[in-house]
């Protein structure tokens, strides 16, 4: 009797009261019960991902047009010869405009600037970042406000920032060149975004201003995180400061390192508004990347289609950047 009873309550509990409960669930021979399709449709119903279904599934469809949508239209864009002025025609795709870009002076010398740009704004961005963090960590006065001097550029956008440079480089009234003079060394003053040989590493040097204060937070968060053990044992054992970091310390933000370098690399990509602000879209080879050149071809020549092959090949550069890292934080159970 007390079984019925239990089975009762289990049949208002689960609002059947037809009599069919033999026939969703059955006994076991140890008095329990074997969940049958009635249950696991009800478990799947309440899952926390069938009841979050209206949090996730907007946004989830809202990327999938706006984002991966967007991007495989681009591609199939690629693959067509459309100018813009009509339809593109989808019926005969090719890889010519892929096939165009390797004898395209303009398509390699942007290219060639963009791996330059991706590679010494990095670089330096780590290195100068990493001192800076090492200075800041010894427990000095005033910690709180050199960080945040070090890290304000990083809060301005990059129109503000190429506007900002554009008035440090000028020729004649620019900080630059007017300081140089000051101190005796009018032999170094030029005009440093009009000289084609200085035009990139102008650049490079104002994007590096700006994004060396995040890569200075990222390592001070590292050596942060090192324990006091392992700088004790380094000066028991006679290590010098320098040999100490070198050795000890600086192996032990691999993880910072590898964090920081690759949002750094997705900002040099992602340069265009600072170079389109201080040069517009023909900042010459000497500075042209792809980002500005698929501005270009697109809008200016109206080469819809090599435009198109131009931001596949920038969107390959981000993903061979960003993929890696997600693998490796995902096999890390980071993700």
């Amino acid at each position: 009797m007390g079984f019925d009873i239990r089975r009762l309550l289990d049949r208002i509990r689960r609002g059947r009261t037809d009599g069919s409960e033999d026939d969703e669930r059955t006994l076991r021979a140890d008095g329990g019960t074997t969940s049958s399709r009635g249950s696991r449709t009800s478990r799947l119903r309440h899952s926390d991902a069938v009841q979050a279904l209206p949090f996730w599934l907007p946004p989830a469809l809202l990327v999938g047009l706006f984002v991966y949508g967007a991007v495989s239209w681009n591609l199939l864009i690629s693959l067509t010869d459309w100018s813009g002025l009509a339809q593109p025609d989808y019926t005969s795709l090719s890889l010519e405009m892929y096939r165009q870009m390797p004898d395209d002076p303009s398509f390699i010398a942007a290219f060639r600037n963009t791996v330059v740009l991706l590679v010494a704004f990095t670089v330096v961005s780590l290195a100068i970042g990493l001192v800076l963090a090492i200075l800041v960590d010894q427990n000095i006065r005033f910690e709180n406000t050199f960080r945040t001097i070090y890290l304000l550029p990083m809060a301005l956008s990059f129109v503000v920032t190429a506007i900002f440079w554009s008035w440090m480089y000028n020729p004649s009234t620019g900080t630059i060149n007017v300081f140089l003079s000051t101190i005796g060394l009018d032999f170094l003053t030029m005009d440093w975004i009009g000289n084609p040989t200085t035009r990139l590493a102008a650049i490079i040097f104002a994007l590096t201003w700006q994004f060396s204060g995040y890569a200075m937070v990222v390592y001070l968060a590292g050596l942060r995180a090192i324990p006091d053990a392992h700088y004790e044992a380094a000066k028991v054992d006679g290590a010098s400061s320098l040999r100490m970091y070198r050795r000890v310390i600086v192996p032990q933000l691999s993880a910072s390192t590898t964090s920081a370098a690759v949002v750094l690399m997705v900002f040099a990509l992602k340069a265009f508004d600072f170079i389109f602000v201080m040069f517009g879209d023909t900042p010459g080879r000497s500075a042209d990347i792809l980002a500005v050149m698929m501005f270009r071809v697109a809008f200016s020549r109206t080469e819809w289609a090599y435009g198109a092959a131009v931001a596949t090949v920038l969107f390959l550069m981000a993903l061979s950047v960003v993929a890696p890292y997600l693998y490796m934080q995902y096999k890390r159970g980071d993700l």
